[in-house]
């Protein structure tokens, strides 16, 4: 059972690398060419492809060049020194942990307000749904630039722009799972005279969980780009941001890919620690599994 479950993620990721590999190849080999020309020197086929995926900073970095990267700057260095890329990936996290706490409460009470008054469901929502039009790239220099005129710098202004991007899908799942109940409870709860306090907390909330916890794991995972994203327009000395931009001055290419791939495997553990406490909450209180992602 177990390896017919491994099996199809092992091939995917054998194709995966092996496009790699060809695109490595492909990318370097007229560079390498070019080098070897000028030094006036012939080498053979094998000479060429071992050349190309051996390069110093290579336009695509091969994988094994990413993992030698990776293991490094983060088991051969100490987890403080700003070389490390556990040090950056800290405080990357950092923002991201702000940014989500902070956005997925603001959606929380969104949705709360939404579900609960006709008058904010007419001119909030909308405007709501609009404020994720505008590209992130293009705010996060004005989120910056401002923060920084009223002297406020470093974690504050990435976890804004986390909490920009956090609360829109909180706050769209939780007004969906708010208004998930089915009229026939909402009645019944008429009809045991629950105020709307009890209707919130004994059926709406309880309902809402499953949907809540979804949108949680979109949010999470955008809530650390908002925080890479929001390491580039400072010019930021640590982070992951600061590494992908110090790897692109330097043309340090294997520095920007292991960066990315810290990046992913984050962004993966804290959607996995989403959806295990989601079903951990979910099966104590009881709530519907029918929204679980």
């Amino acid at each position: 059972m177990i390896a017919r479950s491994i099996l199809p993620v092992l091939t995917v990721l054998g194709i995966i690398l092996a496009f790699w590999y060809v695109g490595t190849v492909g990318m370097n080999w007229r560079v390498e060419a070019e080098r070897f020309e000028r030094m006036g020197l012939e080498k053979t086929t094998t000479e060429m492809l071992a050349a190309t995926m051996a390069m110093d900073r290579p336009i695509l970095p091969a994988p094994h060049q990413v993992w030698a990267e990776i293991q490094s700057s983060v088991f051969e260095r100490s987890p403080t020194s700003r070389r490390s890329l556990v040090f950056h990936a800290w405080v990357t996290l950092s923002s991201t942990l702000v940014g989500f706490l902070m956005g997925t409460l603001l959606g929380i009470l969104l949705a709360v307000g939404i579900v609960h008054s006709k008058v904010l469901d007419k001119s909030l929502l909308p405007w709501i749904i609009a404020s994720q039009t505008i590209p992130i790239l293009a705010i996060a220099p004005m989120i910056i630039i401002v923060f920084s005129t009223l002297g406020v710098t470093g974690l504050i202004p990435k976890a804004f722009i986390s909490i920009y991007l956090a609360f829109f899908p909180v706050a769209i799942g939780m007004v969906k799972g708010l208004r998930s109940p089915e009229a026939m409870h909402l009645d019944l709860m008429h009809t045991y005279n629950a105020s709307e306090s009890q209707t919130f907390w004994k059926l709406r909330l309880p309902s809402s969980l499953p949907y809540l916890f979804a949108s949680m794991k979109i949010a999470v995972a955008i809530s650390l780009v908002g925080a890479i994203v929001g390491e580039l327009p400072t010019g930021a000395t640590a982070g992951l941001g600061a590494r992908l931009l110090s790897g692109s001055y330097y043309g340090q290419t294997t520095q920007i890919w292991s960066a990315l791939f810290m990046a992913a495997f984050m962004s993966a553990l804290l959607v996995y620690a989403i959806g295990w406490l989601g079903g951990f909450v979910n099966k104590r209180m009881g709530a519907r599994d029918e929204a679980r992602a």
